[in-house]
């Protein structure tokens, strides 16, 4: 039961992370690409390569690892971003949201993989 506390406290300040990172970035770039959403899902994508490679104990990554980095990534955002793409027939958008998003993604996971590694 504490496990379950300790993921839901973690996605609980993520998922407030994003929030306020996405409000501030949306106000710094107006832009119809959807960059906040992006750079939470790299950023995210690198944090969660560091700490799943490094050396914590258990507890710290359920609350870092599972719970604020499952709070503070999110797929369903943007899944719904690319429909809203499609939607709107930015089908340049889409092809280079997804390749870059997950293309980068990959990258910036393995990245976080070695620098905790290498930590």
């Amino acid at each position: 039961m504490l496990n379950i506390f300790v993921v839901g406290i973690g996605a609980a300040f993520g998922g407030m992370t994003r929030y306020l990172l996405t409000l501030y970035l949306k106000k710094k770039w107006q832009s119809d690409f959807p960059w906040p959403t992006f750079l939470i899902n790299l950023s995210g994508s690198f944090l969660l390569g560091l700490l799943l490679s490094s050396e914590l104990a258990s507890f710290l990554v359920l609350l870092l690892g599972t719970g604020f980095m499952g709070g503070y990534t999110t797929f369903s955002t943007f899944k719904v971003e690319n429909i809203e793409l499609y939607r709107h027939r930015e089908y340049g958008k889409i092809a280079g949201y997804l390749l870059f998003s997950y293309g980068f993604g990959l990258l910036t996971a393995y990245l976080g993989i070695l620098l905790g590694s290498a930590l």
